[in-house]
């Protein structure tokens, strides 16, 4: 097999200071496990990242940017989803 045969992978990392994962970049690789290592070597090369997601890109659905109105309008009429108009108490901390 061909590295122009090989999938396209998306890479995810979670950085140390981080609660969550963000999209890296892409890479080529015959399979998963060779793509985690693939990703390690390209984008954690100064040990930035403490996990590393790999998905097929063939995989991945996303939204059309010309949808957003059908998909995010109806959260704007739930007021309460907004926490704009509750105070917080000074001894929350953190939020």
């Amino acid at each position: 097999m061909s590295s122009k045969e090989w999938p396209l992978w998306e890479v995810f990392i979670r950085s140390k200071a981080g609660m969550h994962h963000r999209h890296a970049g892409s890479l080529r690789a015959p399979d998963a496990e060779l793509a985690i290592q693939n990703a390690r070597d390209v984008y954690t090369r100064r040990s930035e990242g403490v996990s590393i997601w790999v998905v097929k890109s063939e995989e991945i659905t996303a939204s059309d940017p010309d949808d957003k109105g059908m998909l995010f309008e109806p959260a704007d009429n739930k007021i309460y989803r907004h926490p704009t108009f509750y105070e917080v108490p000074d001894e929350v901390e953190h939020l």
